[in-house]
């Protein structure tokens, strides 16, 4: 199947099963509602057989180009059918999997993650480390077939919904850095986990501390070499940055268009509507470039950091525009879309630091890209 006939039955499929696809709790649910609904949506797709285009035979897939992924979770956003930055996960995990676990594991696991049979999350952020990979302090010592597990990760997204943690460990010594760092995947419900829900300021728990007493991990769960974690986890980033962020993109246009069809008559200030709209379509263009690279085969690297600035740039820019337009939606939650709204507002306001803060995507910007001095 070529993209375009991908994309004309996707688009009859969608336009046929769209009321089941429809969260039965509307848009803007909770969060353990959204979980269970994504797990609807991604069965349903799978078992259509449009969850498995773009992916590999090994794993379950049908083949074809990641251009179709990229269609399928821009073609929901743009409905408003699922939530896209949870969505997503699946794109940031799953081709480092296919890429660094054992063949035989990828091929037991991804299938459940590609079908919403089961949720992963990310355990790369500690206390103390946030974006400095290299110091990070969870430490794994290898006891016969197992690794043994101690310490913590924090702002860990959906680690309460999830089966299994893609996670980054110190197996070499605190000075070795990056080179002593090892990528593992861990079973959530293995004993010695304890999982603390954050309470976050737009009033969901969508990130959580993970503390790790002595869990065991087979050896066999290795990603990569062991003290490669480093390569791992240099894969995985640009992942977060490229069709993820496709996605939040489709999601922003829909928002931003369903503002335009609701607010009130001269509820815009001109240059900032201009302002948001220009952010929405420059970031629309990079990234299309970027899904366009990833088909042709190509490596994702730094230059990913740009796609991420845009997309923070668009976010704040959009919900601003949101903010001037309806702000009683935004300060009291008035308003048939007054709780939505006020949510994705205050959301919104994260753009910055989500998967990689501004600070250091532009860092890596002026360093690795156009080898500016003076950069850490």
């Amino acid at each position: 199947m070529d993209l375009q006939e991908f994309r004309a039955g996707l688009d009859a499929w969608l336009a046929g099963h769209e009321p089941e696809l429809r969260a039965e709790s509307g848009p803007g649910a909770g969060l353990d509602e959204e979980m269970r609904h994504l797990s609807k949506v991604k069965r349903m797709a799978y078992d259509a057989g449009w969850m498995r285009w773009g992916w590999p035979e090994r794993v379950g897939g049908f083949g074809g180009t990641t251009l179709m992924r990229a269609y399928l979770g821009e073609a929901l956003a743009a409905r408003d059918l699922i939530e896209p930055g949870i969505y997503s996960m699946t794109e940031v995990l799953a081709p480092t999997m296919i890429e660094y676990a054992r063949p035989e594991l990828a091929a037991e696991t991804v299938p459940r993650l590609l079908r919403g049979d089961e949720t992963w999350c990310q355990g790369f952020s500690e206390p103390g480390t946030g974006s400095n990979l290299g110091s990070l302090a969870c430490r794994a010592r290898r006891d016969g077939g197992v690794w043994r597990v101690t310490g913590q990760k924090v702002w860990t997204s959906l680690a309460q919904y999830a089966h299994r943690c893609v996670l980054l460990t110190r197996t070499g010594t605190p000075e070795s850095g990056s080179r002593g760092i090892t990528a593992m995947l861990a079973d959530m419900d293995a004993p010695g986990i304890t999982v603390r829900p954050i309470r976050a300021m737009h009033g969901r728990d969508e990130f959580c501390e993970v503390f790790f007493d002595d869990v065991r991990v087979p050896v066999d769960r290795t990603l990569g070499e062991v003290d490669g974690g480093w390569g791992v986890a240099m894969d995985l980033l640009p992942y977060e940055r490229s069709t993820s962020l496709w996605h939040r993109g489709a999601y922003l246009r829909q928002r931003l268009g369903h503002l335009l069809a609701t607010a009130p008559d001269g509820a815009f200030d001109p240059a900032e509507l201009g302002e948001a709209v220009q952010a929405a379509f420059a970031f629309h263009a990079r990234s299309r470039e970027t899904q366009h690279r990833m088909a042709r085969g190509e490596r994702l690297g730094p230059e990913t950091s740009v796609d991420k600035v845009l997309l923070a740039t668009t976010e704040q820019a959009v919900y601003d525009l949101v903010a001037g337009a309806v702000p009683a939606d935004i300060a009291l939650g008035d308003g048939a879309d007054g709780d939505r709204w006020r949510t994705e507002f205050l959301y919104s306001r994260a753009a910055t630091i989500y998967g990689g803060s501004a600070e250091i995507q532009r860092d890596i910007i002026a360093r690795r890209l156009l080898g500016l001095e003076g950069g850490r």
